[in-house]
């Protein structure tokens, strides 16, 4: 087995030299941390440390299988027709399962890898047939017309780790780039569907890759049966709506909704219909109402609008948002807590 990385080609018995050399050298975080997971995956263990995301609490540490990993790759190598040589992009921290996969993609396909810094406007130093990112990185690229040309060097683009906002796909429909969105987990081994962006086959609804299908619990959340993976199903909190048993849109998290005079609201849904609207980053959350059980509330980042600006925003509820999803309270806070993710943390 060999690997190519930035266009230099090494075999599996060069790899421990090369590692060695590496960790004599002050190196930054993210190229450290390369090395240190391709050293995991060169050894002898059946698997390698990985961590959940922590996105609704402290991550966890956790064995990802390598079998598991080689498996779930051949799912996205098959599927977007991945093959020998072909040049693949990896500007995510290999920290993470989604940039841990990206080696591996190029493991089992003799696959081009090029490796370059998790920043939030990725350097992109030649066309590429493949690519992952999470939404930021994109939001930056996509905000200057250099940055969109950059982008547009990627032929196929995953985005994930968490969701594209509204305003945003609206953008990715005018650029050439088949951009498509990812639902997975650390526990799934990254994704496990997909749902187009832009394109003729841009949809709102997420896709099985291969055998993977799917079922709705009790709750109606998510149950997630992946036999590439060689586990249990996976019962997940993500209320969805299922089309077939390899469908499905998704609605919110299960721990999210909000029940406000027996109408159910689901924040994520509506969070995306208000993107367009406010350029801060921004959460709805629900307080107590002694007549509607609970009642909607906005919660943005930032300096408080003047009365301009926060007329501004009322009359874009009246015209994009039913009665129930009108938020009944709007509140401003400096800075929002994050998880160590930095993924914002839905509370006050």
């Amino acid at each position: 087995m060999q690997l190519t990385i930035n266009q230099t080609t090494y075999s599996q018995q060069q790899f421990p030299a090369l590692i060695e050399e590496k960790k004599q050298q002050q190196l930054p975080e993210w190229e450290a941390a390369f090395f240190a997971f391709l050293e995991k995956w060169m050894d002898n263990n059946d698997t390698v440390p990985g961590q959940t995301s922590g996105s609704t609490g402290t991550p966890k540490n956790i064995a990802l299988s390598k079998q598991s990993m080689m498996a779930s790759a051949r799912l996205t190598n098959d599927y977007f027709k991945l093959k020998e040589g072909d040049t693949i992009l990896m500007s995510l921290s290999a920290n993470y399962i989604a940039g841990k996969m990206m080696v591996v993609r190029a493991w089992i396909s003799d696959l081009h890898l090029i490796v370059t810094e998790p920043a939030s406007t990725p350097e992109i130093p030649q066309r590429v047939k493949f690519g992952a990112m999470v939404p930021m990185q994109v939001e930056k690229l996509m905000s200057s017309e250099s940055g969109r040309e950059t982008l547009e060097q990627i032929e196929t683009l995953i985005i994930g780790g968490s969701a594209v906002p509204f305003a945003l796909e609206q953008r990715l429909k005018g650029i050439s780039t088949a951009c498509y969105c990812t639902y997975g987990m650390t526990e799934t081994v990254s994704h496990i569907a997909l749902r187009r962006i832009n394109g003729t086959e841009a949809s709102e609804q997420y896709f099985a890759l291969r055998n993977v299908r799917f079922e709705l619990d009790e709750r109606g959340c998510l149950v997630i049966f992946a036999p590439h993976l060689q586990a249990e199903p996976f019962v997940t909190n993500d209320l969805v709506e299922l089309s077939s048993p390899y469908r499905f849109r998704w609605l919110g998290r299960f721990d999210n909704v909000i029940n406000s005079g027996g109408i159910k609201l689901f924040p994520e849904t509506i969070e995306q219909k208000l993107s367009p609207a406010i350029p801060q980053r921004f959460f709805l959350t629900a307080f107590s109402d002694e007549i509607l059980g609970q009642k909607l509330v906005l919660v943005i980042e930032g300096e408080e609008y003047t009365e301009a600006e926060n007329q501004v925003l009322q009359e874009y509820f009246s015209n994009h948002l039913s009665k129930y999803e009108k938020p009944r309270q709007i509140i401003f806070r400096k800075r929002f807590n994050e998880t160590s993710t930095g993924k914002v943390k839905r509370e006050i």
